[in-house]
């Protein structure tokens, strides 16, 4: 065990050659440095090191094994589990790693290991180029896309580990590597979906899209004509191009300019199509939604990277999220998932949302560790709210959510959108066969199982 006058020389020595910061208990900025998107995580680190650059995230990868440090890496801070953070551990936070370099002629965009969607979408906006992000500005690039990567484009360009070209990646020996199709095509297999299991990404590599027009439909309807605007949307994504995304979801009426007065603070069901396209296409396709009787509409050309932080969820509040994938979407599917819409805590910022797949999600590589892509829904309980005294409902609200929709379940999930539920749902998210792989290439890149404040793949 290293003693205490050893930590604290080496804390002061990893100061001295850190280009960014580096902050202890007690220190201006530790609490700031510690807080995470969920407030019902409470951690705290012995050390953060707050990384400027590669060869920061490699001197503190070599001061966290010196000193037997568990290590955690913050990219977004945006995970439900609160990943981010340890107890009495090292974390490398990458945040000020942040730069976003695009290439248009090349058709893609190189991106900081501590970006988040916002630096990415607004770096790509000016080219007119787009990739799948996620469906809010504050998530952070990285652990998005070694996740997997879902969002409002995913339909149309595939998910985000579709168009992942190269990472830059620091491993568990405190070595530089780069991975990519032809340099250790092994480990970027593993990258597709395996998460943080096997380094510190500094930085990653997407292929983008020309998006010249962006069009979004947003219309809100009161909450008993849930059933028919599922229904409907439904019917529109199925019969739609794969430029057609977005999705359904409960939630309470925002304090928003479109929102009439009366109807904040008060249960809606609200849809979002996304369209990567012109409005009057959008407008054709929106057509059977637009005839329902709603509360609210808001429909014309948007950027996409402004709608990319219109349904941001706020910081400070308590996070409980989870998903189940559906082998379809029947009208008894549909009825379940609305009947659960009437113990929804409301108000509070909690979402019950249901999204589409299919498209270029169904037809990417099938190679991939994640097995998900194949359903045709997810729903996604996205439970928020205020008050401590709420999360023993606010969970059970989530946990019923996923009970509901069941017996449509493919059994598989996208490990981004839930919490720590176990060894099995890590195992459902990454596929049996794809799990003994990883845990291989775990054990040659990371054989003490130093990152492993993720969904932790174990070193075979």
């Amino acid at each position: 065990m290293t003693s205490l006058s050893t930590a604290d020389a080496a804390t002061a020595a990893l100061r001295g050659e850190l280009t960014g910061e580096v902050f202890v208990p007690g220190d201006p900025g530790y609490d700031e440095a510690r807080t995470v998107h969920n407030v019902m995580i409470d951690r705290r680190p012995a050390v953060i090191a707050r990384c400027a650059h590669e060869d920061d995230v490699v001197r503190a990868v070599r001061f966290g094994r010196e000193l037997d440090l568990p290590i955690a890496v913050r990219g977004g801070g945006h995970s439900v589990s609160g990943q981010a953070l340890n107890d009495g551990g090292l974390v490398i936070d990458l945040r000020l790693m942040n730069e976003v370099t695009v290439h248009p002629a090349a058709g893609a965009v190189r991106v900081g290991g501590g970006a988040t969607m916002s630096h990415l979408d607004r770096g790509t906006q000016p080219y007119g180029l787009a990739t799948t992000g996620g469906r809010v500005s504050t998530t952070g690039v990285g652990g998005f896309v070694l996740g997997g990567g879902t969002g409002w484009l995913d339909r149309w360009c595939g998910l985000a580990v579709d168009n992942l070209l190269g990472v830059e990646l620091v491993t568990a020996d405190a070595r530089t590597v780069r991975a990519d199709s032809s340099e250790n095509p092994d480990l970027f297999w593993g990258l597709h979906g395996g998460g943080g299991n096997f380094g510190v990404a500094t930085a990653l590599t997407l292929k983008v899209h020309e998006l010249p027009e962006f069009s979004v439909a947003l219309l809100l309807y009161p909450p008993e004509s849930g059933g028919e605007v599922v229904r409907t949307y439904r019917d529109v994504i199925a019969s739609g191009p794969d430029a057609a995304g977005g999705g359904v979801i409960y939630l309470t009426g925002p304090p928003a300019e479109f929102v009439p007065p009366h109807l904040v603070g008060t249960m809606l069901c609200g849809v979002l199509l996304t369209y990567a396209g012109p409005e009057a296409d959008l407008r054709e396709l929106a057509e059977p939604l637009l005839a329902l009787p709603h509360e609210a509409e808001v429909v014309g050309a948007i950027p996409y990277a402004d709608l990319q932080c219109m349904i941001d969820d706020p910081p400070g509040l308590r996070n409980y999220w989870s998903a189940e994938y559906l082998t379809g979407l029947p009208d008894e599917a549909v009825d379940a998932y609305c009947a659960r819409a009437a113990s929804m805590p409301v108000p509070s910022g909690t979402q019950h949302a249901l999204f589409p797949q299919g498209g270029a999600i169904a037809a990417g590589p099938p190679e991939y560790p994640v097995p998900y892509r194949d359903a045709p829904w997810a729903v996604h309980p996205f439970g928020v709210w205020e008050d401590p005294a709420d999360d023993e409902r606010g969970v059970q609200w989530v946990r019923d959510v996923r009970a509901d929709v069941r017996p449509w379940s493919t059994g598989a999930v996208y490990l981004n959108f839930i919490g720590d539920e176990g060894a099995d749902r890590v195992v459902a998210g990454l596929g049996t066969e794809n799990t003994r792989r990883l845990a291989e290439l775990k054990r040659r890149y990371d054989p003490d199982n130093v990152f492993r404040f993720n969904h932790n793949i174990r070193p075979a």
